[in-house]
């Protein structure tokens, strides 16, 4: 299995998505993503996985 560097948008929209999903960790509250937080980061790390193992994303 070939690894390849996920595109800039995919690096961006993970650490977008691992930022928002650890806002309610630092007290600042974002409406329902409290609950949700630690699915949000599962998911920024999926993208970012997928952008290495998924040649051209």
């Amino acid at each position: 299995m070939n690894l390849s560097a996920p595109t800039k948008i995919v690096f961006f929209i993970a650490v977008i998505l691992a930022v928002i999903s650890l806002l309610p960790v630092l007290g600042i509250a974002v409406a329902i993503l409290g609950v949700y937080s630690y699915w949000l980061l599962l998911v920024a790390f999926i993208v970012l996985a997928a952008g290495c193992l998924l040649k051209g994303v």
